[in-house]
């Protein structure tokens, strides 16, 4: 099943369709915060970040040990979509986040956050289906904010049983941390064999060092 026939109905897009395309390889993207219209991308190539191959670089090393900070799963799931939406060229728009918000309270949509001094200061979000996590945007306000959730985020889902951490694109961020980028074929492959795993990132409770 591709792209075309996961066209959106009358009613538009719903969760239950949204859900159907990541177990089909495909996302959605909109062209700008207030653009009305949703495409769906299928890279030729795709991003992923293996759960064994964090790359921890000296100084994010030393931050982690100094624990300057707190982590929390799903504690603040809107204020770390509002945060990775607030940026002057974002793909991610009001129908994208209502979308995203819906599945969050169905269960497959999560968020990870860094807090420091009280105050949300970075944090990523994705989608869960099986063994699969699909992340879908992080955001950093304070320095390695978001490569320090990046990194209790691979430990967690590590420690639930995912499989696969798909980045979607390799940016030379995530490139940095880890990230890979493998072809359609290949990550389809890896894509069945986690929709085959029965993960659950609930399964544990979050550490709170590594």
């Amino acid at each position: 099943m591709g792209a075309r026939d996961l066209a959106q109905n009358g009613d538009g897009l719903v969760p239950e369709i949204l859900l159907r395309a990541y177990a089909t390889g495909i996302f959605p993207m909109a062209e700008s915060r207030d653009h009305d219209e949703l495409f769906w991308v299928d890279p030729s190539r795709r991003g992923v970040l293996p759960l064994d191959g964090f790359h921890t670089s000296r100084s994010l090393a030393r931050r982690i040990r100094r624990a300057e900070y707190s982590v929390s799963l799903n504690r603040d799931f809107e204020g770390v979509l509002d945060a990775c939406a607030d940026r002057p060229n974002t793909w991610i728009s009001h129908e994208i986040q209502a979308l995203y918000s819906d599945l969050f309270r169905l269960g497959h949509a999560h968020s990870l956050e860094i807090w420091q001094d009280e105050a949300l200061s970075g944090g990523v979000y994705g989608v869960t289906l099986g063994g699969a996590f699909f992340g879908e945007s992080m955001f950093s306000r304070r320095t390695d904010a978001s490569k320090l959730a990046l990194a209790h985020l691979v430990n967690h889902l590590r420690r639930c049983g995912f499989v696969l951490f798909d980045t979607q694109f390799l940016t030379p961020h995530l490139a940095r941390l880890g990230a890979i980028e493998i072809s359609r074929a290949t990550y389809r492959s890896h894509l069945s064999d986690a929709l085959d795993v029965n993960a659950d990132i609930l399964a544990h409770p979050l550490a709170s060092t590594l």
